[in-house]
């Protein structure tokens, strides 16, 4: 009876014993029963009396598309998977070096120590020095050879490093560096001494603009004497603003103390003593009138003079100056109310009229060869630069817009155009050299001395680099250099002599 069993288990319902029959199936067969045995329709005896095959090799082929099931099913650990390989040369460790000290912003110490903790290379801090140093030898000749002919309005100032200035000089409209050089004195040698070497590269600008620096403005008088030094209109304005902003605090500093002292009154008052504060508090809000009065006059002077008299939408030169005068005249009528306050703006104010009101006179010019060039009369061209101040959704606006619209015809809308296009090429002020010198600091506080070989680094770095976002559409994804020249240029390791990794 027992070799009967084992008999019939042995050989399938075929006739062929079960270890032939199981090796006679194909992969497609064997992957059909591993289905049937997952989905368990049948009991396993009768699919293997079936196929002629054992239980033992059907559990074999289940655990199989089970497994198979599993990892396909699995989540796959990202985190570990390679996603590519990158060979490590002395040339890549040298472009890793550059890219962490420019790009990152990182301290020698700090290249030293992530070159340990991520590559497990160990670089000592005079290499590093070394891979920038032969770095800034290279940079120092694209600086000198770049033509800077194509530079119209140029910035000026200075930075100041450990007591040493940092002369600064930037092209408004392409925001190119030109001139990044740290100096023993600021004065007006030096100034015209570096000057007079950017003319030999073609810089030879139609105007600049800077701050009230005496030591720059002398240096550019003295290099270029035919070349305009126009008046930076955002110092003026802010430390008019200072001083409106200090009369406010002081008057509610009276407000605050009239409100108490009248207060102190009525706790006097309910006990009998009413007059005890009568003569104080008659000062004070006599105190506190005059100082409300002299702040909202002060504030009321700093807003005309930002909105409508150093604003590029606004009246024509001669206005301008009459409207500048009588704000310093106004302001001459208060300054014995707070005269440390408002007598060195005043006096800085009526120092620099002609200064600070230069772009209205480059304005002009330009509106007067827009009115040859379309053929309309002067005064039109200059109310449609004060059009310009409106915002365009309020009523203002479009009173406004209706009568020009009428005198001009089918000239108004190109003739707009061109007067915005104006507006928006006339620098007022040198704010693109105050953003320059507010990305320096982030690289000076690094170092200890900077020396003019780092700095020519830094400023090949900063004019190859390409900007990743800027207000102005035209500038995205363009370097200072490609925006002067007209040009494209390779990547700035690849101007450096280095060939940077790409994927396969």
């Amino acid at each position: 009876m027992v070799a009967q069993v084992i008999g019939t288990a042995a050989v399938g319902a075929s006739g062929i014993p079960s270890g032939m029959a199981a090796r006679a199936l194909g992969p497609a067969q064997r992957q059909e029963l591993s289905v049937e045995v997952l989905a368990k329709t049948e009991p396993l005896t009768r699919l293997a009396a079936e196929h002629g095959v054992s239980r033992k090799f059907l559990y074999a082929q289940g655990h199989k598309a089970q497994a198979a099931l599993a990892e396909a099913f699995a989540v796959a650990d990202d985190d570990q998977a390679v996603l590519y390989y990158l060979p490590i040369t002395k040339s890549w460790i040298r472009q890793f070096v550059l890219g962490l000290a420019l790009e990152g912003h990182a301290s020698f110490r700090d290249i030293v120590q992530l070159g340990c903790d991520l590559l497990d290379y160990g670089l000592s801090v005079g290499t590093i020095f070394n891979i920038l140093q032969a770095a800034a030898e290279q940079a120092r000749v694209i600086n000198q050879t770049q033509d800077l002919a194509g530079i119209g309005v140029g910035a000026h100032d200075e930075i100041y490093q450990a007591d040493h200035p940092v002369l600064v000089g930037v092209d408004v409209k392409s925001t190119y560096c030109y001139l990044l050089e740290e100096a023993e004195r600021c004065d007006e040698t030096t100034w015209g001494v570096h000057l007079l070497d950017l003319e030999r590269q073609g810089l030879r600008p139609d105007y600049t603009v800077a701050d009230g620096g005496a030591a720059l403005r002398a240096g550019q008088a003295a290099a270029w004497p035919q070349v305009p030094c126009h008046g930076d209109v955002f110092h003026a304005e802010r430390e008019l603003g200072k001083v409106a902003y200090y009369l406010a605090n002081r008057a509610a500093g009276c407000i605050s103390a009239r409100q108490k002292l009248e207060h102190k009154m009525e706790r006097s008052k309910r006990r009998g003593r009413g007059n005890q504060f009568s003569k104080m508090l008659a000062l004070v809000r006599k105190a506190e009138l005059e100082a409300v009065a002299l702040a909202e006059d002060v504030r009321l002077l700093a807003d005309w003079l930002r909105e409508d008299i150093l604003s590029l939408a606004g009246p024509d030169l001669s206005t301008r100056r009459e409207l500048f005068d009588f704000v310093v005249q106004e302001l001459a009528r208060r300054e014995d109310f707070c005269p440390y306050r408002i007598g060195p703006v005043r006096r800085t104010l009526a120092g620099q009229r002609e200064d600070l009101l230069a772009f209205a006179g480059v304005l002009e010019e330009e509106f007067a060869a827009l009115s040859e060039q379309f053929d309309v009369p002067a005064f039109l061209v200059q109310q449609l630069c004060q059009l310009q101040a409106r915002r365009t959704n309020s009523p203002a606006y479009w009173r406004q817009q209706g009568p020009l619209l009428a005198k001009l015809g089918a000239k108004f809308l190109p003739l707009q155009q061109a007067v915005r296009a104006v507006m928006t090429d006339t620098a007022r002020a040198s704010s693109i050299v105050e953003n320059l010198n507010s990305r320096l600091r982030n690289y000076f506080f690094l170092r200890r001395d900077l020396g003019n070989g780092y700095l020519d680094l830094l400023r090949f770095f900063l004019n190859h680099h390409r900007f990743q976002r800027s207000r102005r559409a035209e500038r995205v994804n363009k370097s200072p250099t490609e925006l002067l020249t007209g040009r494209n240029h390779p990547h700035w390791l690849e101007l450096l002599g280095f060939q940077p990794f790409h994927r396969q």
